[in-house]
């Protein structure tokens, strides 16, 4: 499951279509919206990193496999990057993989 955390200031007005972002993240990494989150926080402020001023900073968690290659997952994130940018934001992005046996989720029950 990648867990997408999506950080923007408060006072930032743009909007964030995380539908649209998802759907986006979805086709990037092959994912389906049930295994693919987004979580949008509004913080107060953040430091800056001497670079470009961002408008969000992008999170992403994701299972590390074989097919996930250094070259594969640094090309992923220049498409995140070019999503956020079709909605005229900046995004720095960074992404953490993990191990699949290391990692445990226990959803909320169905509704019947």
């Amino acid at each position: 499951m990648p867990l997408v955390e999506v950080f923007a200031r408060k006072c930032m007005a743009k909007p964030i279509p995380l539908s649209s972002l998802q759907a986006s993240m979805c086709k990037i990494w092959g994912t389906t919206p049930e295994t693919t989150k987004l979580i949008l926080s509004r913080v107060e402020d953040w430091t800056t990193s001497g670079l470009q001023d961002e408008d969000c900073y992008v999170s992403i968690r994701a299972k590390g496999t074989e097919q996930r290659t250094r070259e594969i997952v640094l090309d992923g994130m220049k498409q995140v990057s070019d999503a956020f940018s079709t909605h005229d934001l900046v995004a720095n992005v960074r992404l953490e993989t993990y191990e699949g046996a290391r990692y445990f989720h226990v959803p909320p029950p169905m509704k019947t």
